[in-house]
């Protein structure tokens, strides 16, 4: 039986990634499934595909390009600004000196992504400018930072003009890390596409992915458990199909 569970997406405050995890592990032990909890560090296609994964939190992108045989279990919804039941928006972050631009005033500016298989830092955003190309090309250029902590870095320092940030990234950061964007701004946002799938291996059994459901379902509505949701914005948790992440590939965002 699958036993390993992690969150490793939005892991940017310890303390509050460690107390999600522990209830986790508490409201499974309680419905008699033990797991170890693992914390990735790199190579995060190797750990999804991982046949002893029970729960981890993957992206949309990935999802429909790179996992076909992993099981969605749910998606969580956020309270950040941006975020509406289990859709997430990505925010237009500049520096402050061209807060009153446009996305169409960057024609030639220097994008930074954190990965080419992100649905938050590049897939929106290239979907977004595709309609202003011009012979298909928009940015001067697009690099890869490998964060979207070390692509607000890149922007502050002035190696890059422009990034698609994660809204629940940057709400944490601006908790946990304000100064990184006290010198930043978000000049517009992305289409509200499905938030980050909380997915189960191909092994996993639907009895237990039930039991995973009640217990996340649980885990944010039972006030024992607030504080290490609000930590970290969750505010709630629905099931999800794979087929609620199909319009990612086309673009096809529902009108929100």
């Amino acid at each position: 039986m699958s036993t390993k569970i992690a969150f490793p997406m939005y892991d940017l405050h310890r303390p509050d990634s460690e107390a999600l995890i522990q209830a986790v592990q508490d409201l499974l032990a309680a419905r008699g499934i033990a797991v170890t909890p693992i914390w990735p560090q790199a190579d995060l296609l190797t750990h999804w595909q991982d046949d002893d994964l029970l729960l981890s939190q993957a992206c949309g992108y990935p999802l429909v390009t790179q996992l076909p045989e992993v099981q969605t279990v749910g998606c969580f919804h956020y309270s950040a600004p941006g975020c509406e039941g289990i859709y997430y928006r990505s925010l237009l972050v500049v520096r402050q000196s061209d807060r009153h631009k446009t996305l169409a005033d960057f024609r030639g500016s220097r994008a930074v992504c954190n990965a080419p298989d992100s649905q938050s830092g590049y897939n929106v955003l290239m979907q977004m400018v595709a309609p202003l190309a011009q012979q298909g090309t928009f940015f001067n250029s697009v690099t890869f930072s490998g964060s979207h902590c070390q692509s607000l870095v890149e922007i502050g320092e002035g190696r890059a003009d422009i990034a698609a940030i994660d809204c629940v990234t940057f709400a944490l950061l601006q908790r946990h890390a304000p100064m990184l964007v006290a010198e930043l701004a978000v000049i517009g946002a992305g289409p509200a596409a499905p938030g980050l799938p909380l997915i189960t291996s191909r092994s996993t059994s639907s009895a237990c992915i039930a039991l995973l459901r009640d217990a996340l379902t649980q885990l944010v509505s039972d006030p024992a458990y607030c504080t290490p949701c609000t930590a970290l914005f969750i505010s709630g948790f629905s099931e999800v199909s794979r087929q609620d992440y199909a319009p990612i590939l086309s673009g096809d965002y529902p009108l929100r």
